[in-house]
Formats: C-alpha cells, sequence, structure tokens
C-alpha cells in the first residue's frame, strides 16, 4: 500500500502557525526512571526515547478519547530491497501477519520441517529456468504447503487484534519504509504490547504460496492502474540511478515469480533491528507507565549493526524528457522536476512554491487556468522523500484540447512564477491557512503519530524543532527570494508524461498457478493467544450522545438553529442545511459547479477566492441526492467577514455567459472521462441492478440538456437558495443566545420558506432470479460486486447488521477474507457486508466484492456464492467479532462538529435519540445462532444481481451465463448520456 505522500507536507505547515514566533528547542529530561526529549512548544508534546538496545520510542499523551493509535516503523523499503529481488520488503510485510513459532500454529515442532522444505522447494525454483522443471517443482510446493496447513491456523494476529478491540490492522511499504499501524482501545495496551512484542520476536513464514498468489493480484491490479504507470515512468526518469526510480516497491514480474524465502529472511534479520525501528503511539495513555511497558515488552531485541542505502548522487538533468504511456482512462499530462533532500532549505522552497501555484482557492493555476476553465482541472505538489522531492505539475485537458496544449498552460504558471506575476500576500495567506489545518488536526491520534513516523523515517527526528519552526520561517521568505529561486530550479530539466488513451500492449500478467485451497483451521486457537486473551482488562465505559444535553436549540426567524459549542479553540463550522438535493432538481447541482465560476457587483469571482484565502476560512456549496448544504469554516475572529461574504455571493452573483459555455463543455468532457473510469463503471452496473433502467446514476441532464442550460436558470436557484426550507447549525465558540442575535444580522430570511420540488423516486427492482450485469472495459483484473434489495429498513436490526458485518465480510479475520484470499488466494481484495440504508424510506441490501484475475473470475464467483449460501461456523470469530463490536461502541466519542452531523443522521433514520443506544443493549445477548438465522433468512440461497467489469476478451460470455441472465449494458445505458 502506498502511503500519503502530501500528509506530512501539510502537517509541517501547520505545524507553528498557531503558535508563530516562538521558540522550538530541543530540551532533555527525566521521568518514571527514563530520560527522553521534547521540544518546546510542540502542539503535540511527543517524548523521544531512545532504549538501551537502540530502539526510538515517541510518545504523545492526548485523553480525549480512550483509544491510542499506534506505528512500528521500519526504515526499510523498496529502496533497500536487494536488485536481484525487488519487491521483497512488501513481502515481508504481507508475512509479518502470519505469526511466529508462538501463535499462528497448532504444533510449531511439526510445522516447522515442513516449512523448512517448502523454503528448500523455493530456492530449487528459485534457480530453475525450465518451464516443466518449475512447473513440477511449484506443484511439490502446493502438495507441502498443503500439509503445513494442517498445522498453521491463518490470520491469527488478526483474530486476536479483533478480540483486543483493535479497529484498523493495516500497514504498508514505500520506498524508505514500512509502517505497521493499529488503533486500539486504551484498556487493551497491556495485550497489545504483548501481542506486538511476539509478532516482531521470530516471524515464521508461513501460508506463504497463498499470500504470494495475493501480491500476485496486487501487481496486477496495478497494471489496471494507469496513474501507477505514470508514476513509474516518471520516477524512472527523474532517478535514473537512484532506487526511488530503478526499483518500484511490488517489484518487477521476474522478481515475483522467484521468490527467495532465505533472502526475505536477511532483509528481516539485516533491516528489521532496533536502532532502525521506532514504536509510536499517540492516545489515552500516562507516557511514564508506557515507556515502561514498552521497554519491557522489547527490550529481547538486540542491537546489531546497519547498513542503510546510502546513494550516489544523481547528474543533473540537462534536458527535457517525454514519455508516452497508454491505457483506458482518460488523458492527462504530469509534468515532473526532481527536488531536493528532506529538511533543506530548497525543499521548503519548493512547498511554498507548490502553494503559490496551487492550494485550491487563489493560487496561479486556481485562478489562471481552473476559475477560467483553461483545462478540465489542474494542480500541483510536491512530494518529500529522504534523498530527494518530486515536483508535479499536473493537469487533465479540456473538450477540442491537446495534451501537448495543456502541458503548455501548465508550463506558462511557471513562467508567470518566474516573472514574479503573483501577489507576495499569498506567503502569508499560506502560513494564515495552516493556523485552521493545525486547530484541525492536532487532536488527532492519528494525525500525531503519522507526523513524527515521517520524521522517524526521513531521518529527522532530531530535527523536529526544525520542522516545527518550518512555517515561520517559510512566512519570512520574501517575494524577491522566491522569483529568485524559481528561475535558478524551472529549467529545461523535466520530465513530461502524456497520458493517451489506447491500448498498452506492453502489459504481461502475472499468470495464475496451480493452487490448492490449504487449510485455515478457524476453530483452533494457540496457547499463546489463550494466554493473552484471558488475561483481564479494564472495561471502558460506554458514552452515548444525549441530544437533548449535548446540543442546544433555537431559532433565527423562522429556521431552526442547533448548535454545539466550541470550548477548545477557536474554530468554527456553520453550514445552512436544506430540505432539498438533485433529486428534488436536476438544476442544482450544476448551479452549485456555476457559482464557482461567478464574479458579483463587487467582486470578480478571482477576488472573491483570494479573499476567503488570505482570511483562511473555506466555503463550500455541496448537493446531494436529497440535501444540500452551504458550509462555512474558519477562524472565529473571521466570522462576520466570511459569512457576509458568502451572503454577498448567493445574492449578487451575476451571469457569465462565457463560463457558461466553457463550463457546459468541461461537463461533457468530464462525463467523457468518467466513461473510461472502471470504478465509475462499476458503481453505474450497481445502481442499475439495484433500481432498473431508472436510477440514481442516470438521472442527469442529457448531454442535449445541458447544452440549453442557461444562466438564469441557475441563477435563479442560486439567488433563491436561502427561501427554500433549511435548518442553520454551528459548532464554534459562541454561545446559542449570541449566536442567534449574530445570524439573524448577516443570514436574510423570508417571512415563509418556499417548498422544494419533491424528490424523484426510484423504485427497487424485485430480485425474483439471478441477473448479469456486464460492462466491457480493457482490463487484467475482473471486478465483481452483488447487489441485492433486502426489504425495508428496520431499526431493531442494527446490531445483528452491525456483527454479522463484522464476523462475516468485514477486515482481514473474516469468514471471507480468510476463505476466498487466505485459502484459496483467489482475489487481492474482497469483502462483503449486509447494509442498512441512511433514511427510514429506503431497502436493505447484501453487497459482495471481489477483485481477481480474468481466469480466476469463475473461481472466485464460486467461492464467494458458497459462502453466501452457508455461514462457516467457528465459536472462537464469533466471540472476538462480538468484542470487537461492543469494543467499537464503547470506546467511540463523538464530539465536536459531528454530534450534530449525527443527529441529523439519527433523524434521517427516523430516530429521536443515539441509534447506538439500541444497538449496544442489542448486542450483548446475541449468539451465533442469532447470526446464523439472520444469515438464513436474509442472505442464503438467495437471488442476486452479479455486477461485473471486466475486458471481454480475457472473460467468457458463457461463463458469466452460468451466473444468470446476461445483460450487456452500453455506457450510455449506464450513465444516461
Amino acid at each position: 500500500m502506498k502511503k500519503n505522500i502530501f500528509l506530512l507536507s501539510c502537517f509541517i505547515l501547520a505545524g507553528s502557525s498557531l503558535m508563530a514566533q516562538v521558540g522550538y528547542e530541543w530540551k532533555t529530561a527525566s521521568s518514571g526512571g527514563y530520560t527522553y526529549k521534547y521540544v518546546t512548544n510542540d502542539p503535540t508534546k511527543s517524548r523521544f526515547y531512545t532504549l538501551q538496545n537502540g530502539l526510538t520510542v515517541i510518545l504523545s499523551e492526548n485523553t480525549k478519547e480512550p483509544s491510542i493509535e499506534f506505528r512500528m516503523a521500519v526504515r526499510a523499503g523498496s529502496n533497500t530491497d536487494p536488485r536481484n529481488a525487488t519487491g521483497l520488503a512488501h513481502y515481508l510485510e504481507h508475512l509479518l501477519f502470519k505469526g511466529t513459532d508462538r501463535f499462528g500454529t497448532l504444533d510449531y515442532a511439526k510445522e516447522k520441517p515442513l516449512l523448512d522444505k517448502i523454503e528448500g522447494l523455493y530456492e530449487k525454483y528459485h534457480a530453475t529456468t525450465d518451464p516443466a522443471e518449475r512447473k513440477e517443482i511449484y506443484a511439490q510446493i502446493d502438495k507441502t504447503s498443503g500439509e503445513a496447513s494442517n498445522y498453521s491456523i491463518a490470520n491469527e494476529y488478526d483474530k486476536m487484534m479483533k478480540s483486543i478491540g483493535g479497529q484498523s490492522t493495516n500497514a504498508h511499504t514505500w520506498y524508505e519504509e514500512t509502517v505497521y499501524n493499529e488503533d486500539l482501545p486504551a484498556n487493551a495496551a497491556d495485550k497489545f504490547l504483548a501481542l506486538q512484542a511476539e509478532r516482531f520476536r521470530n516471524p515464521v513464514f508461513r501460508i506463504f504460496h497463498t499470500e504470494l498468489e495475493a501480491v500476485y493480484e496486487e501487481k496486477n491490479r496495478g497494471l489496471d492502474n494507469d496513474s501507477w504507470k505514470i508514476s513509474e515512468k516518471m520516477n524512472d526518469l527523474l532517478y535514473p540511478t537512484h532506487n526511488y526510480g530503478q526499483q518500484t516497491t511490488i517489484g518487477t514480474i521476474e522478481h515475483l515469480k522467484n521468490p527467495s524465502l532465505v533472502e526475505i529472511r536477511k532483509y528481516y534479520n539485516k533491516y528489521y533491528v532496533p536502532d532502525n525501528m521506532a514504536v509510536i503511539l499517540s492516545g489515552d495513555f500516562k507516557a511514564d507507565e508506557m515507556i515502561k511497558k514498552v521497554d519491557q515488552s522489547f527490550s529481547y531485541m538486540k542491537a546489531k549493526p546497519l547498513e542503510l542505502y546510502t546513494p550516489a548522487a544523481e547528474k543533473p538533468l540537462t534536458k527535457i524528457q517525454t514519455a508516452d504511456i497508454n491505457g483506458p482512462s482518460a488523458e492527462a499530462v504530469r509534468i515532473g522536476y526532481r527536488g531536493y533532500a528532506e529538511n533543506t532549505k530548497e525543499s521548503m522552497m519548493l512547498d511554498l512554491i507548490s502553494s503559490i501555484l496551487a492550494n485550491g482557492k487563489a493560487g496561479l493555476m486556481d485562478i489562471n487556468l481552473n476559475k477560467q476553465q483553461k483545462v478540465l482541472n489542474a494542480g500541483a505538489g510536491y512530494q518529500q522523500m529522504k534523498d530527494y522531492g518530486t515536483f508535479l505539475l499536473v493537469a487533465q485537458p479540456k473538450q477540442g484540447q491537446s495534451l501537448d496544449q495543456a502541458k503548455q498552460l501548465l508550463l506558462d504558471q511557471v513562467t508567470l512564477l518566474k516573472k514574479g506575476d503573483f501577489e507576495e500576500s499569498l506567503i502569508k495567506a499560506t502560513v494564515a491557512n495552516s493556523k485552521l489545518s493545525l486547530l484541525e488536526s492536532f487532536d488527532k491520534n492519528d494525525f500525531r503519530v503519522e507526523a513524527v513516523t515521517n520524521e522517524f523515517i526521513l531521518n529527522r527526528a532530531t530535527k523536529w524543532d526544525k520542522s516545527l519552526r518550518n512555517p515561520d520561517d517559510m512566512a519570512k521568505i520574501s517575494k524577491k527570494e522566491v522569483v529568485d529561486f524559481a528561475n535558478k530550479f524551472f529549467k529545461d530539466n523535466y520530465v513530461v508524461i502524456l497520458k493517451h488513451k489506447g491500448e498498452d500492449k506492453s502489459i504481461q500478467k502475472v499468470d495464475k498457478p496451480a493452487i490448492t485451497p490449504v487449510k485455515t483451521n478457524t476453530n483452533e486457537t494457540s496457547v499463546f493467544t489463550k494466554n493473552l486473551l484471558a488475561t483481564p482488562s479494564k472495561p471502558i465505559e460506554a458514552r452515548f450522545l444525549d441530544y437533548q444535553k449535548d446540543l442546544n436549540f433555537g431559532k433565527a426567524g423562522i429556521a431552526d438553529v442547533v448548535t454545539v459549542q466550541n470550548k477548545e479553540n477557536s474554530i468554527f463550522n456553520l453550514t445552512y442545511r436544506f430540505d432539498m438535493g438533485a433529486w428534488n432538481s436536476k438544476l442544482t447541482p450544476y448551479a452549485a459547479k456555476y457559482l464557482t465560476f461567478l464574479s458579483t457587483d463587487k467582486y470578480s469571482a478571482e477576488e472573491i477566492s483570494k479573499q476567503f484565502y488570505n482570511i483562511a476560512c473555506n466555503y463550500s456549496f455541496t448537493v446531494k441526492n436529497d440535501v444540500c448544504t452551504i458550509e462555512i469554516s474558519g477562524l472565529q475572529e473571521n466570522f462576520d467577514q466570511a459569512v457576509n461574504l458568502v451572503e454577498h455571493v448567493f445574492a449578487n452573483c451575476k451571469a457569465n455567459e462565457e463560463a457558461l459555455k466553457e463550463m457546459k463543455s468541461s461537463i461533457l468532457k468530464s462525463r467523457e472521462n468518467t466513461k473510461l473510469n472502471k470504478a465509475a463503471i462499476l458503481s453505474g452496473l450497481m445502481s442499475y441492478a439495484q433500481y432498473g433502467p431508472k436510477n440514481p446514476t442516470n438521472f442527469v441532464l442529457s448531454n442535449e440538456e445541458v447544452q440549453q442550460l442557461t444562466s438564469a436558470q441557475l441563477l435563479d436557484i442560486l439567488h433563491h437558495i436561502n427561501s427554500v426550507k433549511h435548518s442553520i447549525n454551528y459548532y464554534g465558540p459562541e454561545t446559542i443566545d449570541i449566536f442567534t442575535k449574530n445570524i439573524e444580522k448577516v443570514h436574510v430570511l423570508p417571512k415563509v420558506f418556499t417548498e422544494a420540488t419533491p424528490a424523484q423516486q426510484f423504485v427497487y427492482t424485485d430480485n425474483k432470479d439471478n441477473q448479469v450485469y456486464f460492462a466491457n472495459y480493457d482490463m487484467v483484473q475482473s471486478e465483481i460486486r452483488w447487489i441485492r434489495n433486502n426489504g425495508a429498513y428496520d431499526p431493531s436490526q442494527a446490531a445483528k447488521i452491525n456483527l454479522f458485518n463484522s464476523y462475516f465480510g468485514g477486515g482481514m479475520g473474516s469468514i471471507v477474507f480468510q476463505t476466498i484470499r487466505e485459502s484459496k488466494a483467489l482475489a487481492y481484495s474482497t469483502y462483503a457486508y449486509y447494509s442498512a440504508p441512511d433514511k427510514k424510506e429506503k431497502d436493505n441490501s447484501m453487497v459482495a466484492y471481489v477483485g481477481s484475475q480474468a481466469d480466476k473470475m469463475t473461481d472466485a464467483v464460486g467461492a464467494m456464492n458458497e459462502l453466501l449460501n452457508v455461514l462457516p461456523e467457528s465459536e472462537k470469530n464469533f466471540q472476538s467479532s462480538r468484542s470487537n463490536s461492543l469494543n467499537s461502541l464503547e470506546t467511540s466519542r463523538i464530539t465536536k462538529n459531528a454530534i450534530i452531523n449525527h443527529y441529523y443522521a439519527d433523524q434521517r433514520l427516523g430516530l429521536d435519540h443515539d441509534s447506538r443506544i439500541d444497538e449496544y443493549k442489542g448486542l450483548q445477548p446475541l449468539t451465533f445462532s442469532d447470526i446464523k438465522a439472520f444469515h438464513t433468512s436474509q442472505v442464503a440461497n438467495k437471488p442476486y444481481n452479479y455486477c461485473i467489469v471486466a475486458s471481454d476478451k480475457k472473460v467468457k460470455i458463457q461463463d458469466m451465463e452460468k451466473f444468470g441472465k446476461l445483460n450487456t449494458l452500453t455506457l450510455e445505458q449506464i450513465f444516461g448520456y
């Protein structure tokens, strides 16, 4: 899995804007018998420890919720893969979920000889080139793996995490890192640390050949991802010697086909050493107690000599390089420049420049390209790695525009930058906007751990003070410095990737080997697990909302007002919630889009965007199916200015016929691109299957109707939006009395609300027999979803649905995942869930999914159908699922603006109280027989709609016809245009 490359640059930007011009200095302190370092005025109050064995521990206390976010960070990724075994770090990431000699096994003494034999066979397989011999060796691997599975317990790690209340088991591998992450209840810390310590003590590489097949699937999914191919080619040209460009995280097909368990073990022993690892925790704990527990848990780790990847310096790029990529998705252009090492002045400059070019509101690209609709969309960003960074310019061409024309428009913005054709206030505004980002993010545990994880991975944990100081330093940069730097940096030294719509004839699929399903021993438990789970935990008391106490209700004119007072900081969030949406009027979404291009009698569209950016406030007009919202957020000190500006814009926006003409063209082009998006196609198939030819996906204006849109139609909606019935919702520092008085002054309301046109009603299809809905798409994989309408919503079923989903198809410990991926190796991604609607008038539905290689489609469908019809019984899995569901409710805390959102969500379901109260009570008495009865009555032996997106060159029509009556849909049938 690829990490979010922009998160930490946003963090660094946010890090000190709230406390501008304060000191960030390293200090040393001792407490609880341990010495640690910290940085003064650090918003996360992180403590940096180094244990005697060299292990880094970073702790950040945050008691707002009874939960803890965890990262185990390892400075080992694709950069450190051997050149002859790329993808090895990623393989290892998968195998760190398989257990040790103490868990994941029924009898390690009997299992080990078989695992040793498998390891030897893979070495032989690795060294053999003759196809017939390789096939024979693989057959032995398959046979021996089946024998070894008599002693293995699949996904026991995930079952333990589920039992102790873990909510987000996952991991990712990238260039410089492999990071394992968890989210757990605070009362499970002791059990959790015992499990993590054991997990990394002596990992055993079991159930390997089915997991290897999952990695093959992941590779093939990448081959279907045009964006992935663009990135790979970009890196190859920007970094001709560095592993950023010469080794991909997933690895080459040749290396994937020839894995070596011996090499994987060597890699683990070399890089998974305490000097190269960090335990990072943020949440509800006392640091003095937690550091002692972490030390005791990981003291077995021994320091070892460490040699990390030390690349030779790249030679300067001195020419423009262009490459073409073909694929079924929409056209795009990407321009890349090679940047600088982490935590350098040059990288800070590029971070700043990326915001000057594109910040979503007032950057050069925002104003000159997006606002003026000169391209379909454009943006810029800076990706920071350890040794270098990549500066990117991206665009999608509009209707009738060539890739070269879009490329030139991007380069024109760079030229404007180099000429200094931008306002110096952009620099100050960029830093000011970070204040809002900080206030919104720093109380979140996951944000905290991600921030310091990145510091550790980039070898700059000792530079945390400098990272925190970065925004203050950025604020001091002058326009002249930016211009001078831009003229030195942006030369004819870039890479251009032109993404064309067309067949990629270079794709080589990883072929499917013959795999016999292995045993998962779902009902078995190791001694380690029994002992771990037997340890008692201090209960956490569930806390639910009392809407009468947690919300303030009032009136502003004829509008209902609902507020929550923010007593923590100066953030506000104001929402006007209208009882209308796209199902009431097809025109409303187009009016919202039109608004972004409109001027008023006082301000141009560009000036409006700049004003919001300069006061660090945001506003949006969002149109959903049956509701729409105007949302304004920012700092309370700018409340009046922001709200007055929004009210002015809606009341006084005026026609712009040229903008409307361009918008129509952009809509038509976007529609063409949507038809090239396989995810959108699959979603459209689901809608068609659920509602028939007249459904929410194709309930849109036709292309002809788009062309006939008038400014008068759209302005009528915008100018009179406040007359439509709506409520006013506020989360902010003001009391309801003060807020109500203030909002009445600025928000103009009518004496009587206008009722919206009744919403379009869609009729659910009657699932009397199996139907197949197929859309042809040029791809390696096949995407299959099952959908069945399952009758009217019933709030009394909420607890059963929660528990059924956890047991049956949610997460790596679920029945679906263990069977289809772990045992049978039929898919990389698979899940199933019973879906309750978001409104009481809607139906329930049963949904399942498998994304598999096209040549596995029939087997994958058969495997899922078997599970839909016959529910495997595992009392231990059931108990861990039940415990997890209860833990999730006990530790969840709905706070701040989310209280208001939850209130409206429950209202839509016809409830006047927190729905979690009923769900929690309903969960406690449930037994497996209840879940089995639910499966029998709601899921098993029912007709289903199969929605399939695949290439008709790779799947057989006759195979799909075995599932049900085949309906091959055109893209016009799916999308309505």
